[in-house]
């Protein structure tokens, strides 16, 4: 994980051999093992001694007698790497907040379906922006937890999350509540407050961008272009509204597939190559060693 710090151990070493990694694309947990050893010379008393060691990486806590929480040991492209209970239980948390936005969302936009004067519409009305809230903690979960080799690309996303969440709270405190209205009400009657409020999807579209991208998911991939869609058309003005009362209804039903269908993938697959993450965690002076000799070796 990104976020788990590797004890290396070392000795002083004089010759280091590393056989390169290779690997099969974005998000793909195959690759060739790295393989590590060190060879020492030292003089003690005269007499050389050449002992030979291998470099074991791990996770500080874990026990090497301990067995893993998953046996199936994964060949990613820095080194072999298995499943442990806190990468399950990461996993499930980054799916359950899609889960909670996902609900959150088609609970808040199906006011837009159901008769006005009906006690489910108002009950919704009244709780709006109390399912808006809870969509936005949900998403800012899985951001949080989601696995993407570029730190820089997760950063953005979060950024994007906070600006949103910072814009949603200065428009509904600044604007739509001296107006007696909640958030997305306000945003409905001002397009252009699609602006203050607009980072906040972007987040979302570049989250399910990138689960279409790793994994294939159509149903992710349209929604890259539904989400844009209907915010920039309604921003606009350009669309009437029955397509967008169209698009967003096809955005519900397709959020709800995409965040179903997360539980039916293997854990793995939303942790990706557990061993590009360790490597990350390596310092700068242990990176930069192992891209000389891999540079040298190609």
């Amino acid at each position: 994980m990104a976020s788990r710090v590797l004890a290396t151990t070392l000795v002083p070493p004089t010759k280091l051999r590393i056989n390169k990694p290779s690997c099969s694309g974005f998000g793909s947990g195959s690759g060739s093992a790295l393989s590590l050893s060190l060879k020492v010379s030292a003089k003690s008393n005269g007499k050389s001694v050449s002992p030979r060691r291998n470099i074991k990486c791990k996770a500080l806590g874990e026990s090497s007698q301990q067995p893993s929480f998953d046996q199936t040991v994964y060949n990613g492209a820095y080194g072999p790497w298995t499943v442990d209970p806190s990468d399950v239980r990461e996993v499930i948390l980054y799916r359950s907040g899609l889960v909670t936005a996902a609900a959150s969302f088609i609970a808040a936009a199906s006011v837009a379906f159901v008769p006005t004067d009906s006690l489910f519409g108002e009950i919704i009305k009244q709780n709006i922006d109390l399912f808006y809230t809870l969509g936005a903690a949900g998403l800012g979960l899985s951001l949080i937890l989601i696995h993407i080799y570029v730190t820089e690309i997760k950063r953005t996303l979060q950024a994007l999350w906070v600006l949103g969440v910072m814009g949603s709270l200065a428009t509904y405190t600044a604007l739509a509540r001296p107006a007696g209205e909640n958030l997305v009400q306000y945003v409905i009657d001002h397009p252009t407050a699609v602006w203050f409020v607009g980072s906040l999807f972007a987040a979302l579209t570049g989250l399910v961008f990138k689960e279409g991208l790793c994994y294939g998911k159509l149903e992710a991939g349209i929604l890259t272009f539904i989400i844009p869609s209907v915010l920039l058309g309604h921003l606009s003005g350009l669309m009437d509204d029955g397509v967008k009362l169209s698009l967003l209804g096809s955005w519900m039903v397709l959020f709800v597939i995409f965040a179903g269908r997360k539980f039916t993938q293997p854990i793995k697959d939303d942790i990706g190559d557990k061993s590009v993450f360790m490597f990350n965690a390596l310092s700068e002076d242990e990176k930069k060693a192992l891209i000389e000799k891999l540079e040298q070796q190609s």
